[in-house]
């Protein structure tokens, strides 16, 4: 199993952290505690730029659920057939040549699903197997590979996409003066990846390139729910985010991890390529130091999370694309993607960089990178 391409898609919405701080300012301005303490909460996520589903200037006015959730919609689809279509078009694919569709998203909800309405409008074939995902926050994207990969392991000679489209700023609640909102809207921005998955035989026969796929291990936390997530009322999604993630990213991912490697005969110190999703600061320290890690090691995490902050199941699929356009570090290299998100869990996707990816000339510069076509 390969993963042949990785595309994104950001919001034409781009501002700097210090501008959205302001106007979260001025949005509670009647409230001087919040006003005082915003800028070095904001300071504290390390998130230099972010993208937003809206102008800046929009957010503050009055919006019902509803509403907001129609804005979802309409960006999504924008978004995912962006990202959609530039991880196809390296490959010499189309919308047609799909056999399988994930979508992943935490921050909107549609029936039609997001998968239905991109089917639409991109001219899927009929046939086409859909399977909408929602709820599994951050840990999405790379729960959505691994899902993506366990079916061209059933069906070798096809092909499966996954498309993750994260719009957090949709959801930002006024009325919420929680500690985990302030952080959260200093921390969450939005956008959109997708992701091209090649069973086997199909990437034999397109002499297609990629990241082999060796295994995938799915981990579940017992007894932690209430670490992450959404509660959701009539007014729409009030953010849940215990201060005790980075204490269990430290603490409860390595033994995981370590005896999932353990099977294929691998020690930590073998991995060479770190795929991780950037949570914040403190959840990306406490990951390192339960992994031995140094910052080094998840350096593209953090610049992750500098230019676009905490795009939940997006975010993972970003580090992705910028791990695949670093290029491999060696021959018979390996990788580990890992993230983790609400129940609590994480998601492991153990790959190699035989043959080696490459990254094609494209108009869009940064925004594609794809397997050799060779």
């Amino acid at each position: 199993m390969r993963i042949a391409s990785v595309a994104r898609a950001l919001p034409e919405h781009q501002y700097a952290q210090t501008d959205i701080c302001a106007k979260l300012q001025e949005i509670w301005a009647d409230h001087p505690s919040i006003v005082n303490r915003l800028p070095q909460l904001h300071a504290n996520t390390q998130v230099e730029t972010r993208h937003l589903a809206l102008p800046l200037e929009e957010y503050g006015k009055p919006r019902s659920f509803g509403e907001a959730n129609d804005a979802w919609i309409k960006t999504s689809v924008d978004l995912g057939e962006k990202a959609l279509r530039r991880a196809l078009e390296p490959l010499g694919l189309s919308p047609q040549d799909i056999d399988a569709i994930f979508a992943v998203s935490i921050t909107g909800v549609a029936s039609p699903s997001l998968d239905a309405r991109l089917a639409n409008k991109m001219r899927f074939r009929s046939d086409i197997k859909r399977v909408p995902i929602f709820g599994l926050g951050c840990v999405a994207g790379a729960a959505g590979i691994a899902r993506a990969v366990d079916y061209v392991r059933a069906f070798p000679d096809q092909v499966a996409v996954l498309v993750s489209v994260e719009l957090s700023s949709l959801t930002f609640q006024a009325e919420d003066h929680s500690v985990a909102n302030l952080i959260s809207c200093g921390l969450f921005g939005d956008g959109a990846a997708a992701v091209v998955v090649l069973g086997e035989e199909r990437a034999r026969k397109m002499e297609a390139g990629g990241l082999r796929v060796r295994d995938t291990r799915s981990i579940f936390y017992h007894d932690t729910e209430d670490v992450m997530g959404w509660r959701i009322s009539e007014r729409g999604f009030d953010i849940v985010l215990s201060p005790a993630v980075p204490r269990i990213a430290e603490s409860q991912v390595a033994p995981g991890l370590d005896a999932f490697l353990l099977e294929h005969g691998i020690e930590r110190e073998e991995i060479d390529s770190w795929v991780c999703h950037p949570g914040g600061p403190k959840v990306l320290d406490g990951l390192a130091k339960g992994l031995g890690l140094g910052r080094d090691a998840v350096s593209l995490a953090w610049k992750t999370l500098a230019e676009q902050g905490n795009l939940s199941s997006t975010s993972v699929l970003m580090v992705l694309e910028e791990t695949l356009r670093q290029g491999s570090p060696g021959e018979d290299a390996l990788g580990m993607i890992l993230a983790m998100g609400p129940a609590f869990c994480s998601e492991l996707v153990l790959f190699d960089w035989s043959p080696e990816p490459v990254v094609p000339q494209c108009a869009e510069g940064s925004e594609v990178v794809a397997g050799s076509s060779r």
